[in-house]
């Protein structure tokens, strides 16, 4: 019996860093660039960000070579900040935007970049690893309202369902 656990715990583990199916990482992904803060300008709904807003992604290295994940929102119900502090650490080569990130213990996540500003660096669409994990992030509190619905365009295109998109408040 405990040799059947251990089998299954690395299954379990590794099941959470998958891809959603035509969800491909973005190439020539470049992590000085992408390191620093995000604003979070769209996400699906999960337990974890329920009722925040100002919502931000701050990305910083790691002494070990990995990136150190500081995620900050507002809860205006609570009147108080709420942060999470975590890991993440490539799954395939460093120049692929497909990362898996932890924010307990030995459990990842998939964090996957498909969509990109290669020149700039100033917005990004990241799945986790279902379609139920979506988030629009960008360099500044709010974006242009075009750049907005043709990257929520493209994620719906890619079975998103971006009708149930939560725009949290920045200012």
């Amino acid at each position: 019996m405990k040799l059947r656990s251990l089998l299954v715990l690395p299954l379990l583990l590794i099941g959470c860093v998958g891809m959603p199916e035509g969800v491909e990482p973005v190439k020539g992904f470049e992590l000085n660039r992408y390191l620093g803060k995000w604003y979070e300008i769209a996400r699906l709904d999960h337990s974890f960000e329920r009722g925040l807003d100002k919502v931000s992604a701050e990305y910083s290295m790691r002494e070990d070579g990995g990136v150190k994940v500081l995620n900050r929102g507002y809860s205006e119900k609570k009147s108080k900040w709420q942060e999470a502090e975590g890991r993440a650490y490539f799954v395939k080569e460093p120049a692929t935007g497909f990362l898996k990130v932890s924010f307990f213990g030995p459990f990842y996540g998939s964090y996957i970049v498909f969509e990109l500003d290669k020149e700039d660096y100033q917005y990004a669409l990241v799945s986790g690893p279902d379609r139920s994990y979506l988030w629009l992030l960008a360099r500044t509190p709010t974006i242009d309202d075009a750049l907005k619905s043709s990257l929520l365009a493209k994620a719906k295109e890619l079975g998103f369902d971006t009708d149930k998109l939560i725009f949290p408040v920045q200012q």
